[in-house]
Formats: structure tokens, C-alpha cells, sequence
């Protein structure tokens, strides 16, 4: 009996989950996720770098904050920052009024159909946007081709596929029957369901799609270039030729500001999320 005691010893030093082989591996793992992670920054935060770095120069390679300053009084650039301001609230009004109330009925009443829905919201992916305007320049009508916000009615199209599935996500994450039904019994119209019972519940669904359609907006260059419209990324690359040095500091400062746009939305819904977290438990 006694000699069995070393062996038994043995075998659980053996067993021990801490000296097992897939502990000894996350080491080794946590080192590349580091690597891929530094790899990954360092691939996005390099051009950044040398656009912040070349913008904040001048023609003699010093220090000059000249670029930034004359932002503002370049010529176009205030009616180009401005048309691509009023395209984003148009798409992000129309993408909303449109995609909401449409995917609330597809999961209410037509559930089967939700995998045609996904197949047809993802051909504005499949389908190259240059293909896209050529054809709706085409086909619309001389008064619409003649509006700007044509390419609004273009991006509706372009964001369909991150607002369907940030919707369809929210939707998938609640009760929407009980709810509906539930507003229903107590004497709510449609409507009044939607927006005081439904749209609260999708909170989340919908900041994630107005953070994708605005991006998606004040970055499009393409469709912009070939309507003859000069929004702001078409200035960008108009004004390049003039004076480099400023058409670099206005694509950093779109993209800073972008960014603390998201950042914004992004910060209101968790704020509003940690209130509702609050009330929650004091009750």
C-alpha cells in the first residue's frame, strides 16, 4: 500500500489541471494576440501618422499649423461640408422611416421571410457603385438627376445592409410578439406601438446603424464624383491638386471629427444604458 502512494502522487502532479499542456499554451496565446493586435494598430495608426505629420508642415519641412487655419476659408469648402451635413440627415431620416417599420412587420408577420431579406439586402455589396449610379442616372428622371439628393436615395440603397442587420439583430435580441401584443391589448394603435413600445427597445440596433449610415455618407466618393456633386470627400480630392498640404489637413480633421461623432453616439448609449441598469436595481 505504501508503495503505491509515490505512483498516485505521480499521477495527479501529472493530472494537475496547472501544469497541464493547455495551460502551458495561453501563454503563448496572449503573445499573439498581442502581436496581432500591435500588427493591426500599427497598420491603421502609420497613415494616420503621416497624414497628421505631413499636414502640420510646410514646404520647408517645419512645424506650421498654416494648413489647419485656412481650413475654413478655402474656397468650396464650407458649401461642400455643408451638402455632405444635409445628405447625411436626409439618408439617415429616410433609411430609418424605411428599414424600421419594415423589419418590425417582416418579424412580426412574415418570419419565413427574413432569409429573402437577407439575400436581397446584401446585393447593394455584390453590386460595385459605379454600376449603381450609371444605372440610376439613367433611369431617374431630369428634376431628380438635377437635386443632390439623389445620391441620398443612392445611399438609402448603399447603408440597406448594415442598418437591415443591425435592426435584425436588436429585433432577434427582444420579445418582439409579447411586446407588441401587449401594447395592442391595452388599446395602442400601430403606431404608437412602434414608437413608444418597439424603437425604445431597439435603442442600441438603432445608434449602430446611424453610426454605419453616417460613416458610410460623409465618406462616399464615387457615386458623389460621377453625379457632379462636389461633397466633401470629392473637395478633398479636387483640392488636392491646389495645395496638398490643406487637402490632407481636411481629411484628418474629417476623420477626427467623424470619429468623435461615433464617440458621441456611441458614449449616449451607454450612458442611457447604465441609467436604465440604475433604475433597475433601486426598484
Amino acid at each position: 500500500m505504501a508503495s503505491l502512494i509515490p505512483d498516485i502522487v505521480e499521477d495527479a502532479l501529472v493530472l494537475d489541471p496547472v501544469d497541464s499542456p493547455r495551460r502551458r499554451r495561453l501563454p503563448r496565446l496572449r503573445v499573439w494576440r498581442a502581436v496581432v493586435l500591435f500588427v493591426a494598430g500599427a497598420y491603421f495608426l502609420i497613415p494616420i501618422y503621416a497624414g497628421l505629420r505631413f499636414s502640420l508642415e510646410n514646404d520647408a519641412g517645419h512645424l506650421s499649423l498654416y494648413a489647419v487655419k485656412v481650413i475654413p476659408s478655402e474656397p468650396g469648402f464650407s458649401a461642400a461640408f455643408w451638402l455632405s451635413m444635409r445628405l447625411a440627415v436626409v439618408t439617415l431620416a429616410l433609411t430609418l422611416v424605411l428599414m424600421v417599420p419594415t423589419s418590425v412587420y417582416v418579424h412580426l408577420k412574415f418570419p419565413r421571410l427574413r432569409r429573402v431579406m437577407d439575400f436581397v439586402t446584401v446585393l447593394p455589396i455584390v453590386i460595385p457603385p459605379i454600376v449603381l449610379i450609371l444605372g440610376v442616372l439613367r433611369a431617374a428622371p431630369l428634376w431628380l438627376r438635377a437635386s443632390p439628393y439623389l445620391l441620398s436615395l443612392v445611399y438609402v440603397i448603399l447603408s440597406m445592409p448594415f442598418v437591415y442587420r443591425s435592426l435584425d439583430a436588436g429585433l432577434t435580441a427582444i420579445d418582439l410578439k409579447t411586446l407588441v401584443e401587449a401594447s395592442r391589448s391595452l388599446g395602442g394603435n400601430w403606431l404608437n406601438t412602434l414608437w413608444r413600445v418597439v424603437v425604445p427597445n431597439l435603442r442600441s440596433a438603432l445608434l449602430s446603424a446611424t453610426v454605419l449610415t453616417l460613416a458610410l455618407v460623409l465618406g462616399e466618393f464615387t457615386m458623389a464624383s460621377l453625379d457632379l456633386w462636389t461633397t466633401l470627400p470629392v473637395w478633398i480630392y479636387q483640392f488636392q491638386q491646389v495645395d496638398a498640404h490643406v487637402s490632407t489637413a481636411v481629411s484628418m480633421v474629417s476623420l477626427v471629427g467623424t470619429w468623435l461623432l461615433i464617440t458621441l453616439i456611441v458614449s449616449l448609449d451607454r450612458s442611457q444604458s447604465r441609467r436604465t441598469r440604475r433604475r433597475t436595481n433601486n426598484s
